[in-house]
């Protein structure tokens, strides 16, 4: 029987953002008060598991989100830009309900392709590129389980394309909350299975 390897792939916890923009992958955007209380408890969630390596993109509110997994584990946080946040040209912008980015006629040209997407990373290259950052982790941890800390479209792109469903897709239906863990099981190299759950949920 081949050896089973776990990756568990976490989206960071919240951020503390009070000025409500795209953040994307601009520097210094750290986890909230809330958000920490969501990384222990991932790291309480995954604590007594068979963990060998934790992984996180570089940005700061993955490496803090990985890092009290890590401290668990007696491991240190080890980067892996395949991991990052997807690109997307409404960086820095406010894009919420009303606000103006989406309403300036000057951008939107940005969306005029959703199966792309126009205005960011397309599917494909981040469906690519994760993928490779969990081939490399599962190499690192085979037979065991190793952790991966990255962002939500990424995660959840990911997901789609392991499912062998459609990249594009409606974000207000992504299975991946805060602090979620998207457990990808291999028998070998054959994926197995994909678990979820939300251990930081309220």
């Amino acid at each position: 029987m081949a050896e089973q390897t776990r990756v568990h792939v976490v989206r960071h916890g919240e951020v503390h953002n009070p000025d409500g923009v795209l953040y994307g992958r601009l520097p210094g955007f750290h986890l909230s008060e809330n958000g920490r209380a969501q990384a222990a408890a991932v790291a309480d969630a995954l604590a007594g598991r068979d963990v060998v390596a934790v992984i996180a993109s570089p940005l700061q509110r993955a490496q803090e989100t990985a890092a009290p997994v890590a401290a668990k584990h007696d491991l240190p946080v080890d980067t892996d830009p395949d991991l990052i946040e997807s690109a997307n040209f409404f960086e820095g912008r406010r894009v919420g309900p009303g606000d103006g980015a989406w309403k300036d006629p000057r951008f939107w040209w940005r969306l005029r392709n959703p199966f792309t997407p126009s205005w960011g990373e397309p599917y494909t290259e981040i469906a690519a590129r994760m993928t490779t950052a969990v081939d490399k982790a599962r190499a690192r941890g085979t037979g065991h389980e190793v952790v991966c800390v990255s962002h939500q479209l990424p995660v959840w792109t990911l997901r789609l394309h392991l499912s062998g469903k459609r990249l594009w897709h409606d974000p207000r239906r992504r299975q991946c909350g805060l602090c979620s863990i998207t457990t990808l099981i291999y028998d070998g190299d054959r994926l197995a299975g994909i678990e979820y759950s939300e251990p930081a949920a309220p």
